[in-house]
């Protein structure tokens, strides 16, 4: 078992993570490298939920200006996360690490349908959990899909990983002067506008007293560290 300050925890992803160095896609060199971090939490005794945006192959948001449909659109995204979602899969398997893949909507040939009991037993077991195709609903983001599953499965946080350090009060690679937070509340994330998340995912975190911490999954041992407790980020809670 973990000696860590988090048991179970639900990492954050974004599809355009997965991109590496590329304009689209997958990058495969990324891709092993977040399998590698996965590997090493898991081994170290954490029981780990991932979602992975859809974003470095189809937004479904932006469709509209391209004349597609919302709702149609947002299926597409959906589907684009679970493309994603077995790419990681995979890639964590290969490293010798068992996972799940549950999916929100019914494709019951490449992932078990998600049902919230099904998946914290997984987690005790000591299996990876990948939830896929978001919310399974339109209108709602990754971001509000990883907020809702780390609320159904009592996660201890959400850990969103990014490019950037932490959350800052403007964009640190346009402004070199943004100044960084070391702690937040939900409260001054909506008021100040700060972007961590979408507003449906912050407000249910906010109402369910669940701490998010925004720190650089790019930095290798970062994740591990986070998990143990370390100063790492930006930690955001009520």
């Amino acid at each position: 078992m973990s000696n860590g300050k988090y048991k179970r925890v639900l990492l954050k992803l974004s599809g355009e993570s997965l991109m590496g160095e590329k304009g689209f896609g997958i990058d495969a060199n990324t891709l092993r490298y977040f399998a590698e971090e996965v590997k090493i939490a898991h081994g170290n005794g954490f029981q780990v939920g991932i979602v992975i945006g859809g974003g470095n192959i189809f937004r479904g948001l932006s469709a509209a200006d391209q004349g597609i449909d919302r709702v149609a659109g947002d299926h597409m995204g959906m589907l684009a996360t679970m493309i994603n979602s077995l790419a990681l899969q995979n890639a964590i398997e290969q490293k010798g690490t068992y996972t799940r893949l549950m999916s929100a909507i019914h494709m019951q040939e490449v992932a078990e349908p998600y049902i919230r009991r099904r998946a914290v037993r997984h987690l005790e077991k000591g299996r990876v959990v990948i939830f896929g195709a978001g919310t399974g609903h339109p209108y709602f983001s990754t971001d509000t899909a990883a907020a809702l599953r780390a609320v159904e499965i009592q996660a201890d946080a959400i850990l969103k990983g990014t490019r950037v350090d932490g959350v800052y009060d403007s964009d640190p690679e346009k402004n070199p002067d943004a100044i960084k937070y070391e702690s937040v509340t939900y409260s001054e994330v909506l008021n100040k506008n700060l972007r961590v998340m979408d507003l449906t995912a912050v407000s249910l975190c906010k109402e369910n007293s669940l701490p998010m911490i925004v720190f650089d999954m790019n930095k290798p041992g970062n994740l591990l560290k986070v998990l143990l407790g370390e100063d790492i980020g930006t930690k955001i809670q009520n």
